[in-house]
């Protein structure tokens, strides 16, 4: 008879995982504790700038009694929107993430590995090249971008199907899709030196500039698929079992897949689409959480949400800090991220041998 795996179990730590029920008390906690760590990043990230705001100023700006009557459009139209957008836009790349690790049954993956990042990239450049107008029309930028990242993932899925969808070929077949896309993009950068600069930005992901015309067409998506992919855990749960022991107990078990993998694709082609293919993020906030909280997607979901928020959040303060907003926080999570992806697959190699 086979065995059931235990969801709870950590299996990602270097120590011995903790029991499962003092996973559980641990996260009620964390949780709490990662909201506060939020607010007050975000309290220090809207007074940094040019312009420097105590966290006093910046609590009475937002209460609408600026000390400085200048405060107020510091801190509600230029800092604010990008602080948010980031909060946002870390939530659905860590959701996202989470959920895809889940799908392929494979901890290396993350939304740019499954070609719906590289697709959204390439339709919104592709938009601004033939069609200019778009840079200045508001939401239809986006949406271009979030059709392009949703068609691609489609297109992945459907390819990855032979009788059942095989997590494995899911995942290859978006990396092999992503780096064809990323080639036509390459393609439109030489031709078009004139958005050179731009192109660049919307392949690494940038925060800059970030306003609450962005925000307007970002936070109604977030709004939508976050509830719905935090809904997707017990699916998810069911999944990470096997499909054997999911058929076995009363789940869809093509059905579920494809529902999880076509939500996170929304949440990553939305977030994609307002801030550019921003890497590494998606991999490392469900990691940090599984360490934290353990496999169980209950709270895996919602954690990894959470702290790959943090994580976006704090990489663009660093930007801000550092360079004075001068470089894309694509670049930074890069850098952060890369080490993070040879040492897991480091960890896996000594793990199998």
């Amino acid at each position: 008879m086979r065995a059931v795996p235990n969801l709870s179990e950590n299996r990602t730590t270097l120590s011995q995982p903790l029991p499962p029920s003092k996973l559980a008390r641990r996260f009620v906690p964390l949780a709490l504790g990662g909201v506060v760590v939020l607010a007050v990043l975000l309290v220090a990230y809207v007074g940094l700038g040019s312009v420097y705001l105590n966290p006093n100023e910046v609590i009475m700006a937002l209460l609408d009694k600026p000390v400085e009557a200048f405060h107020r459009q510091i801190v509600w139209e230029l800092r604010l929107p990008r602080g948010i957008t980031a909060i946002l836009a870390g939530m659905m790349l860590g959701l996202a993430g989470a959920i895809l690790q889940t799908v392929t049954r494979n901890p290396l993956a993350s939304p740019g590995l499954t070609g719906v990042s590289a697709g959204a990239v390439l339709a919104a450049i592709a938009g601004l090249t033939f069609f200019p107008a778009l840079a200045t029309a508001g939401f239809l930028l986006p949406f271009v971008a979030a059709i392009g990242g949703v068609g691609v993932g489609v297109v992945v899925y459907l390819l990855s199907r032979q009788g059942r969808t095989d997590p494995l070929r899911l995942a290859l077949n978006g990396i092999l899709l992503g780096a064809v896309l990323n080639s036509g993009t390459s393609i439109i950068l030489i031709f078009d030196q004139e958005r050179a600069a731009n192109i660049v930005l919307w392949l690494i992901g940038s925060l800059n500039g970030r306003t609450w015309e962005h925000l307007n067409s970002l936070w109604p998506w977030a709004a939508l698929v976050i509830p719905v992919g935090l809904g997707c855990a017990g699916l998810a749960n069911a999944l990470n079992l096997g499909d054997d022991v999911a058929a076995g107990l009363g789940q869809d078990v093509e059905r579920a897949r494809a529902g999880l993998f076509l939500v996170a694709i929304f949440l990553t082609s939305a977030a994609v689409a307002t801030v550019g293919a921003i890497g590494f993020i998606g991999l490392i906030g469900p990691h940090i959480s599984r360490r934290l909280v353990g496999n169980d997607t209950r709270r895996l979901f919602p954690m990894s949400a959470l702290v790959t928020a943090i994580i976006l959040l704090l990489a663009d303060f660093i930007v801000v800090a550092v360079t004075k907003g001068g470089l894309p926080v694509g670049a930074v999570t890069s850098m952060l991220g890369a080490p993070f992806f040879l040492y897991l697959i480091f960890k896996r190699m000594n793990a199998g041998a």
